[in-house]
Parts: structure tokens; C-alpha cells; sequence
């Protein structure tokens, strides 16, 4: 025998879920409408189907909505430091590499570490520089998103000649 869900809500609550239920963001949004069908009486394993998850993530859901009521169900930020840094780097890069080309030097990564730390008093490392450029679609290079060769697989040539068999 299925027991069935004890999840209640009030009318402020319903409100909330149906609001939360139109997020852009669709984490929060199936588990929004996963509640209020919930009240409904769908059951968590028709609702892990509906939602393409399993049962046990509707069950947890519906504790969550339980424990904290709506806002358990928002997304929470992602844990670790801000992004501002590689914000900053990314609009000042942007504004580098937009001059023209007659008036700047070839940027280099290096060069545009310097040239990022003079303007905004932020020390950013190389290797993050070039991480944030390459999300945000910058490029360090001659223009955004110049081919590299070193996604290409070069051909080798037969050590024993050609048409030698093992």
C-alpha cells in the first residue's frame, strides 16, 4: 500500500509556490509545481516521471517544503568566492581589446594581467584570466575564438615504412 503525501499549504503558501512555479530558473520551478501537484495527491513516483527525476528527490523535495516552507526550495548561490574579480578582468580586457588595433600592442595574457592590475588595483592570475576570457568569449588572441591546431590530431608515418606487416 502507497502512503499517500502529507504536505499542506496555506493559501499564501499556494500563491508563493505558483509564483516560484514561473521562475526562469527550472530547478526551482519543478520543484515548485512537483509541490503543488503534491497537493493535488500525485504521487512521488508519477511526479519523479513527470519531472525526469526519481521518486526519492520528489520525497526530499516535499521535506524541504516542509522544514523551511518556499524558500527551501529556491536555488541557493553557488558556495565559494564571488566571480568579481574575473568581472572586472573581463570588462577591462573588453575595453582593451576594443581599441584600435594600430594604437595596442599585441595583448598577451601577461600583458593584459599588468595592464588589468594597474586599472583596477586587482591582482588576477594568468590562468584564471584565461579561464573567465574564454567563458565570456574573449580572446587574448588576434580575434574572439581563433582556431588553435592543437585540437588537431597530427598523422603519423609508419616507423617500419610504408607496407611492412606484423
Amino acid at each position: 500500500m502507497v502512503a499517500r503525501s502529507q504536505v499542506t499549504a496555506t493559501l499564501a503558501e499556494i500563491e508563493e509556490l505558483r509564483e516560484l512555479a514561473a521562475s526562469e530558473r527550472r530547478d526551482e520551478a519543478d520543484r515548485a509545481r512537483a509541490i503543488l501537484l503534491s497537493l493535488d495527491g500525485w504521487t512521488s513516483d508519477r511526479l519523479g516521471a513527470a519531472f525526469g527525476v526519481g521518486g526519492d528527490s520528489v520525497r526530499r523535495w516535499r521535506v524541504w517544503f516542509s522544514k523551511g516552507g518556499v524558500a527551501a526550495l529556491r536555488a541557493s548561490p553557488p558556495p565559494g568566492r564571488s566571480p568579481a574579480k574575473g568581472e572586472w578582468a573581463v570588462s577591462v580586457a573588453g575595453e582593451i581589446l576594443t581599441e584600435p588595433v594600430q594604437d595596442r600592442p599585441n595583448w598577451t595574457l601577461a600583458r593584459l594581467q599588468e595592464e588589468i592590475e594597474k586599472r583596477t588595483e586587482v591582482h588576477i592570475s594568468k590562468s584564471r584570466l584565461s579561464v573567465v576570457l574564454r567563458k565570456k568569449g574573449g580572446s587574448a588572441g588576434v580575434a574572439p575564438g581563433t582556431a588553435s591546431k592543437a585540437g588537431k590530431t597530427p598523422k603519423r608515418s609508419n616507423p617500419r615504412g610504408s607496407g611492412s606487416t606484423y
